[in-house]
This record gives C-alpha cells, structure tokens and sequence, in this order.
C-alpha cells in the first residue's frame, strides 16, 4: 500500500472526529426557515401591499377620470385606451405600466437586502459560523429571494385581473391590432407574466452580486435599481443601433408579443437569452467573491 493511500486513509477519522454528530451541511438554513424570516419582514408586506393596492388607484383614477376612451383628439389607439374594456385588458394595462420600473423594484428589494441586512445587522458572522456553508447560505437566500421576486410580479397581475373582471367584466382581451378570445387571455397572460420575471432577472442578478458586495442594503438595491435605469437610458440612444440588442432593457416589453392574435415568440426568445446570460455571470460573481471574502460583520 502506498504512502499516499495510507496518509489518507489515516486522515479520514481525524477529519470525522471534527465534524459534530449528526451534521449534514446540506440541511442547514433550510428553505422554509429562510422563507418564514424574510415573509415576516416589514418590507415584504409593504411591497405586497403596494403591489395589491395598484390595481385598485388605478380603477379610481379610471373612475374619476372618465376612462382613457373618454380622451379626445387622437385617433391612435394604444392599450392604455383599451383598458376598461374587460378584465383581462386591464390586467395587461397594470402589466405594462409596471413593467418598465415598478415590479423592478420589489426585485431589487428582494435580491439585494437579503445579504447586505445580515451583514448590517451583524449576523452573517454568526449564521456562517453555526456552521452554515457560504455557498448553502447563498443558495438558499438566493433561492428565497427569486421565489419571493416571482411572487410579488405575479401578484400584481392576478389582483388586476380579479378586481378588473368585478369592475369591467369578462370579455375578450382587445388589442390596437385585433382581439384575444377569452379562453386564451389567462394563458397568454401568464406567458407574459413569465417573460417579465425572466427579463428581470437581471436586476435580480445586479442586486444579489451587489447584497454580497457591501454591507449596506440600502446600497445594494438602490445600485441595482440605478443601473437596470441606465440600461433603459441607453436602449434610448437609437445611434447604438443594432448593439441595443444586447441589453436586457431593449427586451423588456417583448411579452406584449403573447398578447397578440397570433403568437410571437421572436423576441421574447431574444430577450430571454439576453438576461439569462447576464444573469449567470453575475449569479457565478455573487458566489465566487463571496466565497473568498472576509467576513467580519
């Protein structure tokens, strides 16, 4: 028998020795226990309730307003004027202007507080040292965190579609360029609704690599949050021609092609590659720089 092998069998005991009985790396700070923490936090419920109660403002100011068809002057009919015309259009109406910057934000608030607050509150030293792996800890707090991101975008929709069927009733979802039969509207908003969390998983993506960069949470969402803001700024700049294909934001209104008569799939397969892509190199970034970080708060 070789040295080596002799070495190394030799070392297995004293490497159990060291290991508490009954430890399982894999089952410390399960999902459920993360889950509960972060749903017990102030800033979930004021998001989610921010998020619940927007279909409702907007039905007011509809109200009050007189409707966007009572508007004169332009001939153009966009989804905005459609709005009151069923529930289902009204869903799609709060989906699109939320779209752009409202449902980022709960993204950003989810993925980018998650780390950042253990570190501002002390406890990360404490949750690593229980022992918890830095890599389970990511993965866990990184998990929770897309499925409460995924919650609050899907949230938004569903009340508008309830609160707007009550308001304006059940019909097909009429668009500027032809209708939507009513069985097909909640398949199609879901695709849609889908498309969205996948285009937003880069803000997620900046938010979470940022939570493990600083120990200021205000810092991590608030850079998150700024930066998907640039990259809606630049998909502006039409002298970048076809080089906007490559950022996230020139995608983000892709799903409106599931609301169509006929299936688009085009850009919503662009888009959705564009920020998968980004969002694995800054995933890949969060767990290899936290990996080697001294953690001292």
């Amino acid at each position: 028998m070789s040295t080596a092998t002799t070495a190394a069998k030799t070392a297995e005991p004293a490497q159990s020795a060291e290991t508490a009985p009954g430890y399982r790396a894999n089952r410390t700070l399960p999902l459920r226990v993360e889950a509960l923490r972060q749903w017990r936090r102030r800033r979930t419920l004021v998001m989610g309730g921010v998020l619940a109660a927007l279909p409702f403002v907007m039905i007011i100011a509809f109200a009050v307003g007189g409707g966007p068809d009572s508007r004169g002057g332009n001939n153009r009919i966009t989804l905005i004027d459609t709005a009151t015309a069923s529930g289902a259009n009204f869903a799609a109406t709060c989906l699109f202007v939320s779209a752009g910057f409202l449902l980022v934000v709960p993204v950003a608030l989810f993925c980018g507080d998650t780390v950042a607050s253990e570190a501002s509150w002390s406890s990360l030293r404490y949750l690593l040292a229980s022992p918890v792996p830095r890599a389970r800890l990511l993965w866990s707090k990184l998990v929770v965190a897309l499925g409460f991101s995924l919650a609050a975008i899907v949230l938004l929709p569903v009340v508008a579609l309830a609160a707007g069927t009550v308001a304006y009733g059940w019909g097909p979802l009429k668009l500027p360029g032809g209708a939507l039969a009513a069985g097909d509207t909640i398949p199609r908003l879901a695709l849609a609704v889908a498309f969205v969390f996948v285009s937003q998983l880069v803000t997620a993506g900046l938010a979470f690599w940022l939570s493990t960069r600083t120990d200021a949470p205000l810092g991590a969402v608030g850079g998150a949050v700024g930066l998907t803001i640039v990259g809606n700024v630049l998909d502006a700049v039409t002298a970048l021609g076809t080089w906007r294909e490559f950022l996230p934001a020139h995608w983000q209104f892709a799903w409106a092609d599931a609301l169509q008569p006929q299936l688009e799939w085009g850009g919503m397969v662009k888009g959705a590659v564009v920020s998968v892509s980004y969002a694995l190199v800054l995933f890949a970034l969060a767990f290899r720089g936290f990996s080697r970080k001294d953690i001292v708060s």
